[in-house]
């Protein structure tokens, strides 16, 4: 399994506990919610620490570019960090309407940060980084914990 494919699968893993969180919000379940809600938000800060400490560095060694993709995907990340909290005070306060408001707000932010990894930036990786550092790359980020 290469970069592209793990980073993807996490993608897809963080959507799944975000939707769940989401639809037990709607069904006034907020212990389900909470549960939810507090994997999505470990898992995503996870994946976030897994790029911006492995993953971004050695694409910026290899190509020289501090100033494009990744310090995209670094602004972004503290968009979502701001909203996950936002959402923690929703939660805990259970506020259904400023949830499930906020929810939409993350959908939109998540699919389009997403989008541009998967298709942009993790593309990249898999065509300019030699193979022993892609390996080695994708190793530390399995390694990478909060």
């Amino acid at each position: 399994m290469g970069i592209s494919q793990f980073m993807t699968d996490e993608h897809r893993a963080c959507d799944d506990h975000f939707a769940a969180a989401e639809q037990a919000a709607v069904n006034g379940d907020w212990e389900t919610a909470e549960k939810e809600f507090l994997a999505f938000s470990n898992d995503t800060l996870t994946h976030f620490k897994r790029e911006e400490d492995e993953l971004f560095p050695a694409f910026e060694t290899q190509t020289g570019n501090t100033q494009g993709p990744t310090q995209v995907m670094r602004y972004e990340h503290e968009q979502v960090k701001g909203l996950i909290g936002k959402l923690a005070e929703a939660l805990e306060a259970q506020d259904r309407d400023a949830y499930l408001s906020l929810c939409e707000s993350m959908m939109i932010l998540l699919q389009q940060h997403n989008m541009k990894e998967e298709q942009m930036l993790y593309a990249m990786c898999e065509r300019l980084l030699p193979p022993d550092l892609k390996e080695e790359t994708l190793n530390k980020m399995k390694q990478v914990e909060l």
